[in-house]
């Protein structure tokens, strides 16, 4: 596999990241009643959401990959 192919599918892997994210937000908010399912969703999504843009800054600022 060559490094920008590499490169796409970590980037690919940041977005799935993100929209895990955004779902677990809308049921920690909407839809949890008990409050330690609505924390540990909450915080799952945090920590996935630092991670992906970590990741997003990673792949950015690492450049294009050389032919």
């Amino acid at each position: 596999m060559s490094p920008a192919l590499a490169k796409m599918w970590i980037a690919i892997a940041s977005m799935v990241f993100m929209f895990i994210s955004v779902g677990f937000i809308y049921l920690s908010r909407y839809k949890v009643k008990m409050k330690w399912l609505r924390f540990l969703l909450a915080l799952v999504a945090y920590v996935l959401l630092i991670f992906a843009g970590i990741i997003i800054i990673f792949v950015v600022f690492s450049g294009p990959t050389p032919q």
